[in-house]
């Protein structure tokens, strides 16, 4: 197992307020792809509201007499004027209600995650800030200047605590900024962001929830992934 992590802490200003440690089990694990990768189909598939609908020739209103007599016309027999031929009629094999979620092991998701945090940690896209220089009223301005301190990059998820009310008012209509609460972090936003920005309130918080329990594993087993791509099929 690699050594933990060691990253400046930034302050409002943009100066070195500190160090933070980033544990060797959540942000340097083998970052498994395949892994990751179903994961996120997972995730994305579950997100599907799954209500489209169409109707059958059975359940359009109308068509019940039908249209003309059997014989003698010179056209194609027709019994109803709601068979998916006419205008107005049903669909043949269209869509209906369903469950688009997968099946996916706790382990298996807190994995991805840890190999989604890895990857960005080592390429030097974790950074941990006392906070974003914004005293009792709400300030995009402020927070944005104390953003850019860390990041120019276009996508940045910042990572905030449960109840950090001020930073959520400041930064939730920032175009280029994703904020999660750090009990919601997902590998999905980590990989869709350029870079990850907790603050050192939620990086604690996440390192005491279930990133770092004993039954997290780094790399899911062979079984563990072929059941996930059963459950898929």
């Amino acid at each position: 197992m690699s050594e933990t992590l060691t990253v400046d802490v930034i302050d409002a200003k943009g100066k070195k307020a500190g160090t933070a440690e980033l544990p060797a089990e959540v942000f340097d694990v083998q970052t498994n792809i395949p892994l990751i990768h179903q994961v996120v189909v997972a995730q994305l598939a579950a997100a599907r509201q799954g209500t489209h609908s169409t109707k059958t020739r059975g359940e359009v209103r109308g068509g019940g007499r039908k249209p003309y007599k059997q014989k003698g016309t010179g056209r194609a027999r027709q019994g109803s004027t709601r068979a998916p031929q006419f205008a107005g009629g049903g669909v043949v094999h269209g869509p209906t209600p369903r469950d688009y979620s997968q099946r996916t092991p706790k382990k298996m998701k807190v994995a991805a995650l840890r190999g989604a945090l890895s990857d960005r940690a080592r390429a030097g896209r974790i950074h941990v800030v006392t906070g974003f220089g914004i005293d009792g009223v709400p300030s995009t301005k402020q927070a944005m200047t104390s953003l850019a301190n860390l990041s120019p990059r276009k996508h940045v998820l910042v990572v905030l605590e449960r109840g950090d009310d001020l930073t959520v008012k400041s930064l939730q209509n920032a175009e280029q900024v994703h904020l999660l609460v750090a009990d919601q972090l997902n590998t999905y936003d980590v990989l869709v962001s350029d870079d990850v920005v907790f603050t050192q309130g939620a990086l604690e918080a996440f390192l005491a929830g279930p990133a770092k329990g004993a039954s997290a594993k780094a790399v899911a087993t062979e079984s563990e992934a072929e059941l996930v791509k059963e459950d898929a099929k």
